[in-house]
């Protein structure tokens, strides 16, 4: 046997009507059965009725004792009309059609048959039609019923339609305004905020002992730039600044390089650190060595991004970065327009080390070739005038070592070679007049971990502090 479930929305508008129809056609056909005896033309002849009081209808002797269920037609007519208001869901137009056609066959059946002039032997001369008034009356006032409850009916919907859309652009507002929060601050720090405790809204900050920041700049950005007629004012140059920004933000988005945080984006000069994304599970901390190796292997991918960029736009962007670890403290500042900010010693060198560095280069400080000195090569530039600092032994990072990449594989870091992001050299970087390098007798220092190219120290201007 095959069984058959019907679905809520199987049930269409034209079922529900048909359905409300046959009920209700039903139910009255019922309910005049009774007076279908009573007509005249259906006694005529019968000679099997027992007539116990005999009434004269039409010229007709209709018994009393067949039409003794008629005083309550009008009654069961008036609750099969009734029933047509029970149906909700079925529209007011065939309600109203509906109770028409009950009217038409009630007004017949009540004009053919012998009720209206005989009801159990009691006779209506004066108000016969007061059961056919009283049928419309109270039709109309179903058909007022039933225009009012399809009108509630209507605007409920279109009341719980509004709500639905209404709400559904709340949770899209809700979704928005949470990604914007989270594109202006870390993940960590936005759910500070999301938090419903009202303190959360006090002044954040952290501070953090050991933090890896980055500073990469294309200093001949400049030089491209020019407001121009064909470029449209300059727009052209700003969407290609836009384009190698938006690569570098892409960077980012791969597995090994998620603890790299971005800071923000000054002109052409892009500021991150490592060290900020608080860890927990079963990894726990990391070491700064390790922190160190990410943003190390992230800044020899950014002149890859770079290369990419120049070869598909023929130009000729150079990129000049400069890396120092130590202690800053970091925090959100300003209220209508929040923005997380770093602070402390360890910024203002970094960007020393970008800003007195050379095209094509990644300088570090001594502090980072300490720490990093077994994975990477490094040249040493030397001794550098740095503003407010004197003079700092800073030197170049080239790439990686072999032993260094063995090293950190076996202890199961990503920055390993097994790590997508790592790139094992960097490019020698194109000869740069601005700074020049003059002729040096070059040495070679040798350590227990790698081989140091030794350049003798070179005095630079620097830009002001961060």
């Amino acid at each position: 046997m095959f069984s058959f479930q019907c679905s809520p929305d199987c049930l269409t508008l034209q079922i529900r009507t048909v359905l409300c129809g046959f009920l209700v056609l039903l139910m009255y056909s019922v309910t005049q059965g009774c007076v279908v005896a009573c007509v005249p033309w259906s006694l005529e002849g019968n000679s099997s009725i027992s007539v116990v009081t005999a009434v004269t209808v039409n010229g007709t002797s209709v018994g009393s004792g067949v039409c003794k269920y008629t005083p309550y037609v009008f009654l069961s007519c008036v609750m099969a009309t009734l029933s047509v208001a029970l149906y909700l869901r079925v529209s007011s137009l065939p309600k109203i059609l509906l109770l028409l056609l009950l009217n038409i066959l009630h007004t017949v059946v009540m004009e053919t048959s012998g009720y209206r002039k005989a009801i159990g032997g009691v006779f209506f001369h004066t108000h016969g039609y007061d059961p056919v008034l009283a049928m419309l009356l109270f039709s109309g006032a179903l058909v007022f019923h039933c225009r009012q409850l399809d009108l509630k009916l209507r605007l409920d919907y279109l009341w719980a339609t509004q709500a639905e859309e209404e709400r559904d652009d709340m949770e899209r507002v809700k979704l928005d305004n949470k990604r914007i929060l989270f594109n202006l601050l870390p993940a960590h720090v936005a759910q500070h905020f999301l938090l419903s405790n009202p303190r959360n809204m006090d002044l954040y900050y952290q501070s953090y002992s050991q933090v890896g920041v980055l500073f990469a700049s294309i200093p001949n950005f400049n030089d491209f730039y020019i407001e121009l007629d064909g470029n449209n004012m300059g727009v052209e140059c700003l969407r290609l600044l836009n384009e190698i920004i938006a690569d570098f933000d892409a960077l980012m988005d791969k597995e090994c390089y998620r603890d790299i945080e971005k800071i923000k984006t000054i002109g052409s000069t892009y500021m991150a650190a490592v060290g900020l994304v608080p860890t927990s599970g079963t990894k726990g901390e990391k070491s700064v060595s390790a922190h160190l190796c990410t943003v190390a292997d992230f800044a020899m991918e950014m002149f890859d991004v770079l290369d990419a960029i120049n070869y598909q736009s023929y130009n000729d962007f150079v990129l000049r970065v400069g890396i120092n670890v130590g202690p800053v403290v970091a925090g959100v500042i300003g209220a209508r327009r929040p923005q997380y900010d770093i602070w402390g010693n360890t910024v203002n060198v970094a960007s020393r080390m970008d800003s007195t560095g050379v095209q094509g280069k990644i300088q570090v400080t001594e502090d980072v070739f300490r720490l990093l000195s077994p994975y990477f090569h490094f040249t040493c530039r030397g001794q550098v005038s740095v503003k407010g600092k004197g003079q700092m032994l800073t030197y170049f990072l080239d790439g990686r070592t072999p032993q260094g990449t063995q090293h950190m594989q076996s202890q199961g870091s990503e920055c390993g070679a097994s790590s997508p992001c790592i790139r094992t050299n960097l490019a020698s970087a194109p000869a740069v007049s601005s700074y020049g390098v003059k002729s040096h007798t070059v040495g070679h220092v040798n350590t227990p971990n790698n081989s140091i190219l030794y350049l003798p120290s070179v005095s630079v201007d620097m830009e002001a502090d961060v």
